[in-house]
């Protein structure tokens, strides 16, 4: 779906937090294991700095996982300064409805990104549901922005960068480079 629609920008102007999920969002979904069965993931640089712009606006960040095993995520929230994550949460709800009390939200603030089932109750409750190519059909129903990139291939950048350009917060990024 065209993140330069009206339904999104109306949207995306009102997110304050934006939640991603790791595995087929952060990542393609790939999960290298060496002999020891030492887990490892793969971040896109790219998504990463998209992280980095949207921590310069007044958006929080945060990562709710279904996996324990963090594969380098730790280091990564450390690196990116996430406060907000986590891990091996299968029922994600929960904490979701936590982190919606604590930073005194409501679900039109929110923008979540999952392409799994396990993503559905949070994707069906937030102002505004994103989903990577190549979700599973029932998350495809259920949101109003599929990102043109795929998980771990820009999708994250491209979340970041959509919310921002709504809430005119990019352009500002933008000319500290050019």
């Amino acid at each position: 779906m065209d993140g330069r629609n009206q339904s999104f920008i109306e949207r995306a102007r009102k997110i304050k937090l934006v939640i991603f999920d790791v595995d087929g969002v952060f990542t393609d979904g790939t999960l290298l294991m060496d002999d020891n069965g030492i887990e490892t993931k793969v971040f896109y640089i790219l998504d990463n700095q998209g992280i980095k712009f949207l921590q310069q606006t007044p958006v929080t960040i945060a990562i709710i996982s279904g996996r324990k095993s963090p594969g380098g995520l730790i280091h990564l929230q450390k690196k990116l300064g996430i406060e907000h994550v986590f891990l091996g949460e299968i029922n994600k709800l929960p904490i979701y409805e936590d982190l919606l009390k604590k930073l005194k939200l409501t679900d039109q603030e929110v923008a979540f990104v999952g392409d799994d089932l396990p993503d559905l109750p949070i994707l069906k409750r937030v102002g505004l549901p994103m989903t990577v190519p190549g979700a599973v059909p029932q998350v495809m129903k259920h949101v109003a922005f599929v990102t043109q990139n795929r998980g771990g291939k820009g999708a994250v950048r491209e979340v970041c960068e959509a919310i921002m350009s709504a809430q005119g917060t990019w352009e500002t990024i933008v000319k500290n480079y050019v």
